[in-house]
């Protein structure tokens, strides 16, 4: 009789197909990433073949690979139902979910998101890390990724989720002592403050694609919440996503009718990953999240 494969080791691959990395695996399964590669070549022992290749983007499945996947996302789906039915709450939710999303909107869309689905769940864990960057091309380590800006990639699925704006902001302090422009060409008299150029992914979100004049001074910081903080303590006009400040009397708005800028978030996830009910329910959040928080990203 043949020897069957491993379902551990079965799960094991589908945990790599989804997130691509296998430190990122060994984080999530909490073990080793010699663990994780001992446990992928004894599974391409037992199928006869290589389930896995490396490729620039990161690990991808072979057509065994996507084979012993498609098997071990129905040993998943068993489970899930055998460990609803011994729950008192047969919906329920477990393991890790890993999501990458930008500082800002993460704090403010998606923190609140999973907050209220972990405490429906109580059995989800969740990282999150902060990124604000395009979406990547190579596997990113992480089950979904919520970006901004475009998503030129075609290896995974964009789900688009809102747009919000970008507007100019100062402090009522600064305002005051300094004045405000009236045109856009005004703020070359002025301080900025906005992201690091020589660091940015997403050139929308900074000064130098913004058309705006080169400024008498500028503070540039990688953080958002370090430039809220900068605009706030009066550095000089912000650049800021409008839900972070349009509803906080420490900040005034520049140029209202004449500059603005629309930028969209979208959440990105391989088709492995689309497919688990952990990143289906995290998706379902953001949208919910979203959709009653509406009137902010329109402020």
């Amino acid at each position: 009789m043949a020897q069957l494969p491993s379902p551990d080791d079965l799960l094991i691959l589908l945990t790599v197909a989804r997130l691509g990395r296998f430190n990122a695996v060994a984080e999530t399964l909490g073990t080793t990433h010699t663990t994780i590669s001992r446990r992928i070549l004894a599974l391409d022992r037992q199928l006869g073949g290589r389930t896995l290749e490396r490729t620039p983007h990161g690990w991808e499945l072979t057509e065994l690979g996507a084979s012993a996947v498609a098997a071990a996302e129905r040993i998943e789906e068993t489970l899930g139902l055998l460990a609803a039915a011994t729950s008192q709450d047969r919906d329920a939710l477990s393991g890790m979910v890993r999501i990458s999303t930008s500082d800002g909107f993460g704090a403010e869309f998606v923190t609140p998101a999973l907050v209220r689905l972990q405490q429906r769940h109580p059995m989800l864990n969740v990282e999150m890390l902060s990124a604000t960057r395009r979406v990547s091309q190579n596997r990113s380590g992480v089950d979904l990724e919520v970006v901004v800006g475009r998503t030129d990639v075609s290896n995974a699925q964009a789900i688009f989720l809102t747009n919000y704006f970008l507007r100019l902001y100062a402090s009522p302090a600064y305002a005051a002592e300094r004045g405000l422009p009236e045109t856009p060409d005004g703020v070359r008299q002025h301080g900025f403050v906005s992201y690091v150029e020589s660091a940015l992914q997403v050139a929308e979100l900074g000064h130098r694609s913004s058309q705006l004049p080169m400024p008498r001074s500028s503070f540039q910081a990688t953080s958002i919440f370090a430039q809220v903080e900068a605009v706030r303590r009066g550095a000089g006009i912000g650049l800021l996503p409008n839900f972070m400040v349009a509803r906080n009397p420490e900040f005034v708005p520049v140029l209202a009718d004449a500059f603005q800028r629309q930028v969209p978030i979208w959440a990105v996830a391989r088709p492995e990953s689309l497919r688990s009910a952990r990143v289906q329910a995290v998706i379902g959040a953001l949208q919910q999240e979203v959709a009653v928080r509406q009137d902010l990203l329109a402020a």
